[in-house]
């Protein structure tokens, strides 16, 4: 299914979907436009997914059918990174379920997390798939956690249920599955009244960098 919006009291709820939400040219297209109608029509947004899923990240077997395409693929997934990194609204991902790789990394790029405390995994598998980080890849999530946060979890791999992602500073809250989206928009509903344009403009000061690294074309180090 196709990503959707729902607004919630001010608050735009972009559903990513209904199974893994991998991230294909028209999934993109999708969340391009969803994202302009979230900054149109709202003050503040919530990602999630359904199921069992978040997001697991890169279309691996569009990838494959287009291999003479991957820079302009990385490319395209990475400006989606940028953003929601400096979206003018106040962000926070509700992971309902597994966030993988790029779904993991489009989850980092918002501003806050809520996780289901008893089932999900929150991953970087790039280590164990032979598919190094780009740049600016590693940039976000750098930019986002602590550096052993970034060690383990960028060369181990580490799977971190909900408990251990908040403990790594990975998340900033856990919830029961019935209160991930419920939790997000209460911790995004006090933040409703910022000016758009400054807090676009701090956002972009303070990621500047990895936005720059983002901006790249999809190298690796």
């Amino acid at each position: 299914m196709a990503p959707t919006l729902d607004i919630r009291d001010d608050i735009a709820v972009l559903i990513l979907g209904e199974d893994e939400n991998r991230f294909s040219p028209d999934h993109l297209d999708d969340l391009g436009d969803l994202l302009t109608e979230a900054e149109d029509s709202a003050r503040g947004l919530v990602t999630t997914g359904t199921g069992k899923f978040y997001s697991d990240g890169l279309d691996l077997e569009w990838l494959l059918s287009n291999p003479d395409r991957t820079e302009w693929y990385v490319e395209r997934v990475q400006q989606l990174f940028i953003r929601v990194l400096t979206f003018p609204l106040p962000t926070i991902a509700a992971v309902n379920g597994h966030a993988f790789g790029a779904g993991a990394m489009l989850a980092i790029a918002h501003d806050f997390r809520v996780m289901r405390a008893d089932r999900g995994f929150y991953c970087f598998p790039e280590v164990d798939i032979n598919i190094p980080f780009t740049t600016g890849m590693a940039a976000l999530i750098q930019a986002k956690v602590t550096p052993q946060t970034a060690i383990e979890s960028m060369t181990t791999g580490r799977r971190y249920g909900g408990p251990d992602a908040l403990a790594a500073g990975l998340v900033d809250a856990i919830a029961d599955e019935d209160a991930v989206i419920s939790t997000a928009l209460d911790r995004l509903k006090p933040l409703l009244d910022k000016d758009e344009n400054t807090l676009a403009t701090i956002k972009k000061t303070m990621f500047r960098s990895t936005v720059d690294a983002l901006t790249e074309e999809g190298r690796t180090g």
